[in-house]
């Protein structure tokens, strides 16, 4: 498996969560309530395993590793990748803005809720889409073996060192807890924890 397998691995899980948060925003609309701490526990998800790993892998190794072959960041592709994460960060900053008074059956605040998780899955949707049928691709074209086996190393340093060892399964745990509860189906690679991106092929 090599860096952008893992990281479309990752991705099936993030949409995962993704189809969760879908049904939890359609009960703020349709029911008037949202549950809590189901909304936590998704912003959790986002927060950490779709932000601080995922993202963080990209960010950090993935997209510098593009630029140093001549993709540009002002006007290219990787510039666009940063702008939509940090997008995603203010669609996650607001839903947990408005999770207590939501809670509370606030109008405006799950009207808040309901609104930035709709912009948020959206944003993903479509940012997971671009990354797996374009931008992957030409990471594929221009990083030779040895790159890729740098990245490697260097993912495995972001699951072991940066985010903790364990942390990748708690939070596959999680994405599978809440489609179990909201009877999505789950992703291959949460069902079946195959290891990747969790160091284990570093």
């Amino acid at each position: 498996m090599n860096p952008t397998e893992i990281l479309k691995s990752e991705h099936r899980v993030i949409e995962q969560v993704l189809n969760c948060l879908e049904t939890i925003a359609d009960e703020c609309n349709e029911q008037g309530r949202l549950d809590a701490d189901s909304a936590r526990e998704a912003l959790d998800f986002f927060r950490t395993f779709a932000d601080r790993c995922h993202h963080g892998k990209e960010e950090a190794h993935l997209f510098p590793a593009m630029e140093a072959k001549g993709f540009p960041r002002d006007g290219g592709p990787t510039g666009v990748m940063l702008h939509e994460h940090e997008t995603g960060r203010q669609h996650v900053r607001a839903m947990a803005a408005a999770v207590d008074a939501a809670a509370s059956g606030e109008p405006a605040a799950l009207e808040q809720f309901s609104r930035h998780a709709q912009g948020y899955i959206g944003l993903l949707r479509e940012h997971i889409s671009k990354e797996d049928h374009c931008l992957f691709g030409m990471a594929s074209q221009v990083l030779n073996a040895a790159d890729q086996e740098a990245l490697m190393a260097k993912f495995h340093h972001v699951e072991s060192e940066e985010m903790g060892d364990g942390t990748h399964q708690r939070y596959l745990d999680i994405a599978n807890r809440l489609a179990d509860r909201y009877r999505v189906a789950r992703a291959e690679a949460a069902a079946a924890h195959s290891g990747c991106a969790c160091g284990h092929h570093g």
